[in-house]
């Protein structure tokens, strides 16, 4: 199961921590739905997902502040004692000197948001959902052409690295070289990013590593891209019949979602960035309704109706 660390929550998600004490290291975060616990607040601890980051809002607050000294004395230790990874205040609110004691006591770390209840759940879910996705690896190239996500495939050596560079000359941006980290965000949506190590370079066979980010600047990269369809190379052969109108799209599948794929044959003398251009722009039209091998079959059928 994927894991986030709780102290790149508190980074990202730009929390206080209240209880510096608690190493926040240790702690892990495998659950992209969050819960606002006021069940638990009246006492009600079946079917509680403790598991989960808990949020306390506007509407929590006021009612443990209205709550008996003696009453809220158990809540609290029910609640803190049921091995939740985290406890957050939106709004900026203050939790009392006794919740903070019993948080240290039960190292459960308690945590202040300025964001307002709704805005914090929905940024935090959206940025869990990427950080924990089904995630696979895989060699190719990410590019971003005109905001088209295209991963380039094929067989090593056989030019992606230099389409992608070509690319990158002509004003669209590098995702990720060589390995491509694929995270299954929803059931339409596939996110690519590259790996820590290898982001913003490219290997080019005879002249090493490249770093894009510093040669050509910071608009010729991008930390993630979406993979909107896939191209893959592959060399010219003769005996093989290739695609020339394009009427049937044919998919590739990563972790259970369908991509475009579009199967490029490699000769001397092709321009494999124009090629991969023109595959983006076309692609991006036919998302918008209009596609050209349909209107030329269209045309065609209603010239054999004329004659």
């Amino acid at each position: 199961m994927q894991s986030v660390k709780l102290s790149k929550v508190i980074e990202k998600m730009e929390l206080t921590n209240l209880t510096p004490d608690i190493d926040v290291e240790g702690i892990e975060v495998s659950q992209t739905d969050i819960n606002r616990p006021a069940l638990q607040l009246t006492g009600f601890f079946e079917h509680f997902p403790s598991d989960r980051v808990q949020v306390i809002g506007f509407v929590e607050y006021t009612y443990l502040q209205e709550m008996e000294k003696e009453k809220k004395r158990k809540v609290y230790k029910d609640f803190l004692s049921s091995d939740i990874p985290c406890l957050i205040y939106c709004r900026n609110l203050t939790p009392d000197d006794e919740l903070i004691a019993m948080a240290e006591e039960h190292g459960v770390p308690v945590l202040v948001t300025t964001k307002t209840t709704s805005a914090f759940m929905a940024e935090i879910i959206r940025w869990l959902n990427v950080e924990l996705a089904p995630c696979i690896s895989i060699h190719g190239v990410l590019v971003d052409v005109y905001g088209e996500g295209v991963l380039i495939m094929g067989e090593s050596g056989i030019g992606k690295s230099e389409a992608a560079l070509e690319l990158i000359k002509r004003g669209h941006r590098l995702v990720s070289d060589d390995v491509v980290e694929i995270h299954k965000v929803s059931d339409e949506t596939l996110v690519g990013t590259a790996p820590d190590i290898t982001r913003h370079f490219i290997e080019l066979r005879g002249i090493g590593i490249v770093d894009v980010k510093t040669l050509f600047g910071v608009q010729s990269v991008k930390e993630t891209g979406n993979i909107d369809m896939v191209i893959k190379l592959e060399d010219w052969n003769r005996e093989k019949e290739y695609d020339r109108l394009g009427l049937e799209e044919q998919y590739t599948e990563f972790l259970g979602n369908k991509v475009v794929c579009h199967s490029i044959p490699i000769r001397p003398g092709r321009n494999l960035a124009v090629i991969v251009e023109s595959a983006a722009v076309n692609h991006r039209q036919k998302k918008m309704g209009y596609n050209a091998a349909q209107e030329l079959y269209n045309r065609v059928q209603a010239n054999l109706g004329k004659n």
